[in-house]
């Protein structure tokens, strides 16, 4: 008989939170380390990266039990049509699994499971099951509105099917925020935005801001030059398949760069990160480097002179920002990697509004080692006050304990209307 005193938790994630290497899995398996610290974690996940699925059994260092299930992105696409014919959200017959729902049901039965975490909010469709008590749906952004801004960006018909896949999005993310005890969101900024979307829910929103290893992310650590000699060098991090890394690179190479080359010629644009989709392949040239998934981030954060978050689609805090910061590394952001990010402008980091003003930023700092230097050392001391992991996440305890306010009648029915 085991003697763990710690109470018995579910908690879903649409995709395997081990390794923690990019923005998403980073606060998923944070989320997990806190959860473990009170609670027998049972985990259900998905696996969309084959390689992925050799780190199932180091998860054990935390769960009791795991339900790792292989998702093919392009038989989830093809499953995401269904939600055509239903008239529902697509990204939720992507994720949905007959073995999942299956797990979880007999699960929570032998286990006497009380209390569930969901992370992201398709997961919350597996949260309808006899015996849960307590249940926190980490939304992280509202995906909803990001469909509906991907929507602008677009040609139809994949315009009017992200403008479709927003609308249908909220009404479920409504009615699932309805249902849950709590949602949390990774900014006051993204909570905000769901309260006017959602009023009948706003009482159950909350704010759970991410967090950065500031032991992990350091530059006290010597790491050996990845780069070749050569002039000074821009680095972008981040999962080179997401479209809005995707748009942020291709704009920066296509309207920022030149910009900055004709101040300072020798400057190199370096984009680091896993799965490079072809739109990104094709930037690389003289001073362009894509390189792919590489071991250890740190050692490309390191060694650049000026990071970048050019993004201009951006919801909740970018992790790329923070580990950067971390690093005392001297970051330009957009205006729109800006929201919700701790720190003074100006102080520590710099906001950049345009092609004309983001390559001056950076042609300024590559200039200007002194602000460099200063400009990296309050970016380390702004991470260090505002943004440690336990801090943050001891709230989603309180969360899982305290009782859920009742929406009026009126409220309930709008949810669901």
């Amino acid at each position: 008989m085991s003697m763990d005193a710690r109470t018995p938790l579910l908690y879903l994630v649409h995709r395997i939170p081990y390794p923690p290497n990019k923005g998403d899995k980073v606060r998923s398996f944070n989320i997990l380390r806190e959860l473990a610290r009170r609670h027998r974690v049972f985990l259900g996940c998905f696996v969309d990266q084959p390689e992925d699925m050799a780190c199932v059994e180091s998860l054990h260092a935390w769960c009791e039990e795991v339900c790792a299930l292989p998702l093919d992105p392009r038989r989830g696409r093809l499953a995401s049509l269904v939600g055509l014919a239903t008239g529902e959200a697509l990204s939720l017959p992507y994720y949905r699994s007959r073995q999942l729902r299956a797990w979880v049901q007999r699960t929570v039965a032998k286990h006497a499971i009380r209390q569930a975490v969901a992370f992201s909010g398709p997961m919350a469709q597996y949260l309808d099951v006899p015996g849960i008590e307590r249940r926190v749906v980490d939304f992280c952004d509202v995906d909803s509105a990001k469909w509906s801004e991907y929507a602008e960006t677009r040609p139809w018909p994949l315009s009017w099917l992200y403008r479709r896949e927003g609308r249908r999005l909220l009404a479920f993310e409504r009615a699932a925020a309805l249902s849950a005890d709590a949602a949390t969101f990774v900014t006051e900024a993204e909570a905000d935005l769901f309260r006017r979307a959602a009023p009948e829910a706003a009482p159950r929103v909350h704010a759970l801001p991410n967090g950065v290893d500031t032991g992990y992310f350091s530059p006290e650590a010597g790491y050996p030059n990845p780069y070749p000699q050569g002039g000074p060098v821009i680095v972008f991090t981040g999962a080179m398949d997401y479209w809005p890394n995707i748009d942020a690179v291709s704009a920066f190479v296509r309207e920022v760069l030149p910009r900055i080359l004709a101040a300072e010629p020798t400057a190199r644009f370096y984009i680091v990160g896993m799965n490079p989709a072809p739109a990104v392949q094709a930037l690389a040239g003289a001073q362009v480097v894509v390189t792919g998934r590489v071991e250890d981030i740190r050692p490309w954060l390191a060694h650049a002179e000026v990071v970048v978050a050019p993004l201009r689609i951006a919801r909740g805090i970018q992790n790329k920002v923070l580990e950067a910061m971390a690093m005392g590394k001297a970051v330009v952001v957009s205006a729109a990697a800006a929201v919700g990010l701790a720190g003074r402008a100006g102080r520590d980091f710099a906001v950049a509004e345009g092609a004309d003003s983001f390559a001056a930023q950076v042609a300024d700092l590559l200039a200007d080692a002194g602000r460099r230097a200063s400009l990296g050392q309050e970016a380390r001391a702004c991470v260090l006050t505002h943004y440690a992991w336990a801090a943050h996440l001891s709230a989603l305890e309180r969360l899982l304990a305290r009782p859920s306010p009742a929406p009026s009648p009126t409220q309930a029915r709008e949810a669901h209307a």
